[in-house]
This record gives structure tokens, sequence and C-alpha cells, in this order.
């Protein structure tokens, strides 16, 4: 896992310790060696502008870097480059959870799914709704995709098999009215958290944005969440901004996690979409959604997970 990004940034390691075991760091030098190093990165499905952010920061960290006494240099460089990536890693670390969030805010709390189809939004549902009952907090899943054939009975399957109650309307109806059935039923039963599903459309299709538009609008949620592939590269990173303008994201849960195999992917994603990391995903199951850890991410990049 993440294997071609850990090569490269050994490789980065032993050059520039290489550099700066007889001499300070030139910017000059830090940028040719770098040159090299972001090829690497960019075919590792690192964004070029995720690969310049990191350019910029190492550069502060390591030009001019003069050795301590009794250090080796490539143990010095080894710890900014870790710095750097873990400065990078930590602009993506949400400020509360969301076990906290619905605890603390108000009742019903109510979080709106989005994402284009494929990338696991009724899966990440469903292991939210169970990680919300595991904490002691009671959620009703809210199926307002009436345009998918199979859908709801996607949800409906996951509803049942974790105890919670589901709400569903009728194919080709009003998405937002099925919404707000969910919420009427959450605060008749004095449940904690409403989970709304909307239907996974390509970003692109202005028709299926504006509908989302209009549960937003209606439902006026506490937490808006886009749930991205890590697979899918700067594909992912173009609807978090396509998403982001049009509705507008408070968080995001990335996806497939575990079967990134370069980690460029998901590098690219935590740099550039600018917005919290809930949860990532990294398998099938209720409990294989964990909270987003930079730590943890660093050190599978890094080479040590």
């Amino acid at each position: 896992m993440f294997g071609k990004i850990s090569k490269a940034l050994k490789s980065l390691t032993k050059k520039v310790s290489e550099a700066i075991s007889t001499k300070e760091l030139t910017e000059e030098e830090f940028d040719e060696i770098f040159d090299e190093f972001s090829i690497q990165l960019l075919e590792g499905d690192v964004a070029y502008d995720a690969v310049e952010e990191l350019r910029e920061i190492l550069k502060s960290k390591l030009v001019g870097l003069k050795l301590p006494r009794f250090k080796g240099s490539e143990k010095v460089v080894e710890e900014r480059i870790r710095e750097a990536l873990r400065e990078l890693l930590t602009k993506g670390r949400p400020e509360k959870d969301l076990i906290t969030l619905v605890k603390e805010g108000p009742h019903p709390y109510k979080v709106v799914f989005m994402g284009v189809n494929g990338v696991g939004k009724t899966t990440t549902i469903a292991k939210v709704a169970y990680l919300l009952r595991k904490n002691g907090l009671l959620p009703v899943i809210v199926a307002s995709d009436t345009f998918r054939a199979g859908a709801q009975e996607q949800l409906a399957l996951h509803a049942r098999k974790l105890g919670i109650p589901f709400i569903k309307g009728k194919y080709g109806g009003d998405p937002a009215a099925v919404a707000v059935d969910g919420i009427r039923y959450a605060e008749a039963n004095r449940l904690d958290a409403v989970l709304i599903d909307t239907a996974g459309r390509m970003h692109t299709d202005r028709n299926l944005m504006e509908e989302i538009r209009k549960i937003v609008r209606v439902v006026r949620p506490q937490m808006k969440v886009l749930v991205l592939d890590a697979l899918t590269g700067n594909d992912a990173i173009s609807q978090a901004q396509w998403f982001d303008e049009a509705v507008g994201i408070d968080a995001v849960i990335l996806t497939k996690l575990d079967a990134d195999a370069k980690g460029g992917s998901a590098l690219s994603i935590l740099l550039a979409i600018r917005k919290p990391i809930l949860y990532v995903g990294v398998g099938q199951g209720y409990e294989d959604l964990l909270p987003y850890d930079p730590d943890e991410i660093l050190n599978r990049l890094l080479g040590e997970g």
C-alpha cells in the first residue's frame, strides 16, 4: 500500500541528505532535486497543485539547513520531510468528529450525503449509522434517492441488518419531500440523527444538482458530507470542487483507501479539497470506517504502516 509514494520519498531523502552532507543546500539545488522527485509523484497520481504545495513547504524546511553536530544528514532530512507532510495532512483533520457533533448539536442532527454513483455512498451511510448506534445514538436512514432503481432497496437492507428505522418515498417522487418525512419521523420519535441519502449523480448534471440544492434548502442540514472514492484521483478533486460550488461541502468521507496502491490519489484529495476529512473507508464491513488520522496516512506514505 502507498508503495510508489513511499519509494519516491525515500529517494528524495537520500538525494537531499547527500547534497547537505558537505554544505548547505541552495534553492537552485533543491529545485533540481525536487524536479526529478515531482515526476515520480505525478506518476503516483499526486495532483500537480499538491506537488507544488509540497515543494514550497519542503523548500522552506531544507534550503539553507545546517546539520547539527553528531546527527547524520539522512536522519535530519527524514525529520524535515515528515514535518512537511504532517503539516499538510493535518489540514484535513476535523475539529470534532461526527459523534461529538451529534451529541452537542440540535436534535435531530441532520446530515445530507452526496456523491456520484460508484463511490460507495450507500455503504458509507450504513457505516455511519452503525457508528452512531455503537456510540449510543439513535439515527434514522432516509432514502431521498427517488431516481435510481434499487437505491432504496439497498439502503433498506442495510437498515434491517442494523435494526435502524428507514424512511423512503415513491420512485420518481419529490426527494425533498422524502427528506422532510424522515425529519418529522425523527422528531416524533426523539431520534438523535437523520442520515439523508441523495441520488448519486454525475457532478456535471445540472438538473440533478438542482434537486440536491432543493433538498438542502428545505432540510437546512447541520452537515453536508461528500463521499469520494480515493481511487479516482484527480476526478475526485473535480467532483469536490463542483459540489462545493453548487451546494457547499462541510466535510468529506474518503472511501476505498485500503485499495489505493499508489497512495497519490489519497494524498492529492487530502491536500486539494481544503475540507475536513471526517472518516476513511478501509473495507466493506460496517466497522470499516475509521476517523481520519494524519499520522496513520503519514506512516503509510513513508512505508511505516
